[in-house]
C-alpha cells in the first residue's frame, strides 16, 4: 500500500518516543507500510521547527488544528498533556484520520466513551499507548497462562510504583489538578497495571478501594506560596475477576526508590509467574512439578524465541528497552491500517481499562464495592 503520513502533536517524553518509533519501525520490523514523518506540532513555532529538524519531520507548525486537516497526514499521534486528548482526538476522527493517543484517553469516562464511540462510527483505526503489554516477556507470560502451564488462575497481585512525586517540596504542576490531569497515580500508572491484568487474568468484575493524597499541597514555582494537590498519590484495590480469581492492585507516585516498578504475580493451581518492569527482559516461572527438592523459580530471559524480540536483536539476553516497546506498538497500528483490522489496544480496549481506574476512584470516594460494568 501507499506510504502512511505521520502527524505528531507534542515533543516531550512521549512525543520523542513516538518519533523514534515511527522512524525505526520499518527498519526493525520490515513487514510494515512505509511511513513519512510529515508534520510536527508544538508551541512556540520556533520550538516546533527545531524539534521537527531533530526528529526528522518534513514540516512544522504551531497549530494542531492545521496538522489534523493536513491532507498528507494519515495518522495523528497525540502526546500532549491529558486535558488536550479529548478535543484533539475528536477533531482527528472527524477528519477521517487514524489516531495514536497516549493514555489515559481523557479526563473523564464520559469523554473517553465519546472518543470510543466516535472512532467506532468513523471506522478509523486507533491505538492507545499501553506499550508495556507489547513487551515480549509479557506476551510470553500470557501465552503460558493460555497454555495452562501454571494451571487455573486463582490470584493476582500487582503494583506500580514510582517516586516522581515523593519529594514534598517538588513544585506544583498541572498534574496536581483534576481539571488538567484528571486522576493522579491511577491515570499516570495504575491504568498500565490494569492493562496487564486483562491479558493475564481477564476483566475485573468488581472492586473495593481506598486512595490517599500523601502531600496535600506543593510549593508554587514562583515562590508565592503553596497550592492544593487535588488528585491521589496512592490507590489500592481488592479486586474480583470475572473468571472467579481474586487479587489486589496498588499504585503510588510517592514511593521513594521506585523508578518504574510495574510488577505483578499471577498464581495458578500448578505454579506462578512473576514480572518486574524494572527488569523488563526477565520473566520468573515456578512450576509445581517433579521432585520437591528440585523445584524452584526459572528465570526466562527474552530472546528471539519470544517474538518480536528477534526483529531487534538475534542474540538472547541482549535486552530490549522502553522505546523498543513503542516500536512494537507503532507496528501494530500500521499493520492494522494495512490489513483493515482493529489494533490492540484501541479506544475500545483502553475504555475498558480506564473504567477500572475510575471504579477505584469511585469506590474510594464512596467507601463501597463498585461493579465495573456499571461505570
Amino acid at each position: 500500500m501507499a506510504s502512511i503520513g505521520i502527524g505528531l502533536i507534542g515533543t516531550g517524553f512521549m512525543g520523542k518516543a513516538h518519533a523514534l518509533a515511527f522512524g525505526a519501525v520499518r527498519a526493525v520490523m520490515g513487514d510494515v507500510p512505509d511511513v513519512r514523518l510529515e508534520l510536527l506540532c508544538d508551541t512556540p513555532a520556533d520550538k516546533a521547527q527545531t524539534m521537527a529538524e531533530q526528529f526528522g519531520f518534513a514540516r512544522a507548525t504551531d497549530d494542531w488544528k492545521a496538522l489534523i486537516v493536513d491532507p498528507a497526514v494519515d495518522i495523528v499521534s497525540i502526546t500532549t498533556p491529558n486535558m488536550l486528548h479529548f478535543d484533539m482526538a475528536l477533531a482527528a476522527i472527524a477528519a477521517g484520520k487514524h489516531v495514536y493517543c497516549e493514555k489515559p484517553l481523557a479526563l473523564t469516562l464520559d469523554q473517553a466513551r465519546a472518543m470510543r464511540d466516535a472512532a467506532r462510527k468513523a471506522g478509523v483505526k486507533t491505538m492507545v499507548g499501553y506499550n508495556y503489554i507489547k513487551n515480549p516477556a509479557f506476551t510470553h507470560a500470557c501465552k503460558l497462562v493460555r497454555e495452562g502451564v501454571i494451571g487455573d488462575i486463582v490470584h493476582f497481585r500487582g503494583w506500580v510504583d514510582e517516586d516522581y512525586q515523593a519529594n514534598p517540596e517538588l513544585p506544583w504542576t498541572w498534574r496536581s489538578t483534576i481539571a488538567d490531569a484528571g486522576l493522579g497515580a491511577l491515570g499516570d500508572m495504575g491504568c498500565h497495571l490494569v492493562s496487564m491484568t486483562y491479558g493475564l487474568v481477564g476483566p475485573i468484575e468488581s472492586l473495593i478501594a481506598d486512595m490517599q493524597t500523601v502531600h496535600e499541597t506543593r510549593p508554587l514555582a514562583d515562590g508565592s506560596g503553596r497550592a492544593k494537590v487535588e488528585n491521589e498519590d496512592t490507590a489500592t484495590a481488592l479486586v474480583r475477576f470475572a473468571n472467579g480469581a481474586q487479587g489486589s492492585i496498588s499504585t503510588s507516585r510517592s514511593a521513594w526508590g521506585r523508578k518504574n516498578r510495574l510488577a505483578w504475580e499471577v498464581h495458578g493451581t500448578k505454579g506462578m509467574l512473576c514480572f518486574d518492569q524494572e527488569r523488563l527482559n526477565e520473566l520468573q516461572l515456578y512450576r509445581n512439578d517433579g521432585p520437591t527438592a528440585k523445584q524452584g523459580f526459572t528465570t526466562i530471559l527474552t530472546s528471539p524465541e519470544h517474538p518480536p524480540y528477534g526483529s531487534f536483536c538475534p542474540a538472547p539476553g541482549h535486552q530490549l528497552g522502553f522505546n523498543d516497546l513503542k516500536v512494537i506498538e507503532a507496528a501494530a497500528l500500521l499493520r492494522a491500517i494495512r490489513d483493515n483490522h482493529a489494533a490492540y489496544p484501541g479506544f475500545d480496549d483502553a475504555f475498558e481499562f480506564e473504567k477500572v481506574i475510575h471504579a477505584v476512584a469511585l469506590s474510594a470516594r464512596e467507601e463501597r464495592r463498585v461493579t465495573v460494568k456499571d461505570m
